[in-house]
């Protein structure tokens, strides 16, 4: 749910993009338009024009769908983890970003399956829940050059030591070679756009109104510093920055639940964040 008041920020320009393609439906389980999934009602979520001289060069929010070995099924249609928080947290974010900044942002999301011909389309994809991941050789060799010929992802949403463990199995697949590396406070990513004077942990709306009293915004006692580290390439551009210990995307679904937690986390953290994540994406 959208709360759609929100105070003036700052605007900036964004570079062009390729266009749009929709992918992730040849099994059918994914809706080629995200508004009709959850509700399924399109007067739910917003819709807003985009340039009639520039129809396709508009930015198109992608998230990436993946198999877990947990056994774990999702809320929406019984999808597994890599369908958290969607639909809401992708059109929420779309829907804030064109308004927020002078990009022109499609509507509609998509959801890319791990293969060449559909990642390439996209240079920013979003993974989330990543903490019990299977990849298979293949599907590490995609990610990998995706990301070496220009790609990025931003992985967000696992939480404590244990699922660190098997995301970072996941990740040596990826690249054996590399290592990631925690951003320092003053690292440009927390600059980019929105000026953030500390590296937050955004919890859950639930673990949150739940630690309200307390200040607790971790959501396991092994989880309790948030951690942001990047992949570099070897001309020292992130490919891949990792949001552990912390959930943006519930910061995005869920900025219509509740004042406090919108004003606290939405408004103060999630949504800067994310765009400052973005730009640097966009940019480098």
């Amino acid at each position: 749910m959208l709360l759609v008041a929100w105070a003036d920020l700052t605007v900036a320009q964004s570079p062009a993009l390729p266009s749009p393609t929709h992918f992730g439906v040849q099994d059918g389980s994914v809706p080629e338009d995200p508004r009709e999934a959850g509700r399924g009602q399109f007067s739910d979520f917003p819709s807003w024009p985009i340039s009639k001289e520039l129809p396709n060069d508009v930015f198109v929010f992608a998230r990436l769908r993946f198999d877990s070995d947990s056994g774990h099924r999702g809320r929406w249609r019984g999808q597994g983890k890599w369908a958290t928080d969607y639909p809401d947290a992708d059109l929420n974010f779309s829907y804030r970003l064109q308004q927020l900044t002078a990009m022109q942002v499609s509507p509609k999301g998509v959801v890319v399956d791990i293969e060449a011909e559909q990642m390439r389309h996209y240079p920013f994809i979003y993974m989330i829940e990543p903490g019990h991941i299977s990849l298979g050789a293949d599907q590490a060799k995609t990610i990998r050059d995706y990301l070496m010929k220009g790609g990025f992802i931003m992985v967000d949403d696992f939480w404590g030591e244990e699922e660190w463990e098997t995301f970072y199995a996941a990740l040596k697949q990826i690249f054996p070679e590399r290592e990631p590396v925690e951003l320092a406070d003053d690292h440009e990513i927390f600059h980019m756009v929105f000026p953030l004077k500390t590296k937050p942990q955004i919890p859950s709306v639930g673990h949150a109104m739940a630690g309200r009293d307390q200040g607790i915004t971790f959501e396991r006692w092994d989880a309790q510093t948030p951690h942001y580290r990047a992949i570099y390439d070897d001309k020292k551009r992130i490919v891949m920055l990792i949001c552990h210990n912390t959930d943006l995307g519930d910061g995005w679904e869920e900025e219509g639940t509740d004042p406090w937690y919108f004003r606290e986390f939405s408004e103060k953290y999630a949504y800067p964040l994310g765009i400052n994540i973005l730009f640097y994406a966009l940019t480098h």
